[in-house]
């Protein structure tokens, strides 16, 4: 079937005759490489015969297969919603979908669900970027390795798409500044690309390159009463969803900032990383951040050159190119930036990680936790109860030791990806804090301590109605508070200096911790080292408001 064919075809597809089931209304849609019919309950999808390079739908077999696979792949996400594939035969003024005659296409059927459910078309509440994190960390978690001999995600196959983007956009467009900031993207992913080689081939060998989705952006996701359903995943080119784990993820956080959901995005971000402890995915995370930008970018223009675009509908589409590539130019560094570490400290119900919570999601913080990390030491959900014994279980003398090496390490590798990080544990011994400082220092990063206390009476009952709510990864209880409670060494003289000390029993308004926690930060010697300033009094006034 040649492009010409298909407009008659999808005219025809526009009628009820050509469907086996009542059809009250027909909704036609157009992507660049698909035409959509959502006719009664359900949605016809069909693949344009193109060959774009980087698909090619450009023989009937090859539109049959590439339906197959869509069916299969998508039923992983969203088995609900793929029915299967259907054949339309007939002739072009008289098709019927599963009718008799010559086979004429092959289209995926879906259950039709309200354009509404689209996740670029729905508030995007905590709740809901929690679930789908988790939702995107468990299915990446179950996916097998790609095996190393297939040669999917290794350093040429990663590039190659790449520049093979910057290339269509560049042959497509012909604005000068446009050209401009290709080429600027262009000499960037080529630099960056030789710096990254030897850990795109680390993270492939040691198993991150799985058969994921491919496409994650919100609108190939819907709510549909309150089940959410991941669709379109891409079927037609392998080497484009067989990728690393950090590309998939890459695509929905640039979705989420392109679209000024800063704080969905950095929920996201942290959520996917506490529940699968990639956090070496962060060492390539913006480099695949520029590539998704430039994906969208090379849709928007493949669209943009397409002869049913309406003047209107082409000048949006070409704002919405230009805004992709402003936010792949923005994930190219400028200049060298200042890393952040920051360390929540506190007794057991003094309110660290209700803190670190809120502050992770007005500052680009990655947020470590002690009790999440413990349990990943041991193979354990965040969730596990252990009902360790005191100095048993888990939390042996030498299991506490182990965590906070993890602790190090991951916070050493964070700040070497560029990004800022808060460590949330107890810290009650001088020297474990003492060595997040001196690792600060030689990051040259800013380093704060954020000191949380409380009257003892507080922590108890605290503790009492976590331990009955359950649904928190801590297991620390009475004896545990008891305990720690008893061995906290107190910041010294040197330590106040960097920290600001909260009393949560009477938590001042969150813009007063930061604007404080900015201050602190802030000041430091000359070599960047450390930080000037008086001890800190206790920050306290009243409950905690949203900043």
């Amino acid at each position: 079937m040649q492009e010409e064919d298909l407009v008659y075809l999808s005219a025809a597809l526009q009628h009820p005759a050509a469907y086996p089931h009542p059809t009250p209304d027909i909704q036609h849609l157009e992507t660049h490489i698909s035409h959509i019919f959502l006719a009664g309950d359900y949605a016809y999808k069909l693949k344009k015969p193109l060959n774009l390079g980087f698909l090619d739908f450009s023989t009937l077999e090859q539109r049959k297969y590439c339906c197959e696979e869509e069916v299969r792949l998508n039923r992983r996400l969203a088995p609900d919603l793929y029915l299967g594939v259907v054949t339309i035969n007939g002739s072009l003024k008289a098709p019927r979908i599963g009718g008799a005659g010559p086979i004429l296409e092959y289209a995926v059927q879906m259950r039709r669900f309200p354009q509404t459910a689209l996740l670029d078309r729905q508030t995007l509440t905590p709740e809901l970027i929690n679930r789908l994190a988790e939702l995107i960390a468990d299915f990446h978690l179950i996916l097998p390795p790609a095996a190393p001999q297939s040669g999917f995600g290794s350093p040429e196959r990663v590039l190659s798409p790449m520049l093979e983007n910057l290339a269509q956009l560049r042959a497509r467009l012909d604005l000068p500044e446009v050209r401009a900031a290709v080429d600027e993207l262009d000499q960037w992913t080529r630099k960056r690309f030789v710096t990254l080689r030897p850990i795109i081939e680390t993270r492939r060998i040691e198993g991150f390159v799985r058969e994921g989705h491919g496409d994650l952006h919100r609108g190939n996701i819907a709510l549909v009463d309150q089940q959410i359903y991941i669709f379109d995943a891409i079927e037609f080119n392998p080497n484009l969803r067989w990728i690393d784990t950090a590309s998939d993820i890459a695509f929905f956080v640039m979705d989420l900032e392109q679209a000024g959901e800063f704080a969905a995005a950095r929920r996201f971000l942290n959520r996917y990383l506490e529940r699968t402890g990639d956090y070496g995915a962060l060492l390539v995370l913006d480099f695949y951040k520029v590539y998704r930008a430039l994906v969208r970018a090379k849709v928007v223009a493949i669209r943009v050159g397409q002869d049913d675009l309406t003047s209107e509908s082409a000048a949006t589409a070409r704002r919405d190119l230009w805004r992709y590539l402003e936010l792949a130019l923005s994930y190219q560094p400028r200049r060298p930036r200042r890393p952040r570490l920051l360390i929540a400290c506190g007794l057991p119900g003094s309110g660290k990680s209700r803190l670190s919570l809120q502050l992770r999601e007005v500052w680009p913080l990655i947020h470590l936790r002690s009790d999440i990390e413990r349990k990943r030491l041991f193979g354990l959900h965040e969730q596990a109860r252990t009902v360790s014994a005191l100095n048993g279980g888990i939390y042996f003398p030498k299991a506490t030791e182990w965590t906070y090496e993890r602790l190090h390490r991951l916070a050493d590798l964070i700040l070497s990806s560029g990004y800022d990080v808060l460590v949330d544990a107890t810290f009650i011994i001088q020297a474990r804090r003492r060595r997040f400082a001196e690792l600060a220092r030689r990051h040259g990063a800013g380093f704060a301590i954020l000191a949380l206390e409380a009257p003892l009476e507080v922590l108890r009952e605290r503790i009492k109605c976590r331990l009955a709510r359950e649904g928190d990864p801590s297991e620390a209880d009475l004896q545990v508070l008891e305990r720690q409670h008893a061995s906290c060494e107190p910041l010294s003289t040197s330590e106040r200096t960097q920290a600001l000390m909260i009393d949560t029993s009477r938590t001042p308004p969150f813009t007063e911790i930061l604007t404080r926690l900015t201050y602190l930060i802030e000041q430091r010697h000359d070599s960047g080292s450390s930080f000037q300033g008086a001890p800190q009094e206790p920050v306290s006034s009243s409950p905690l408001t949203p900043g």
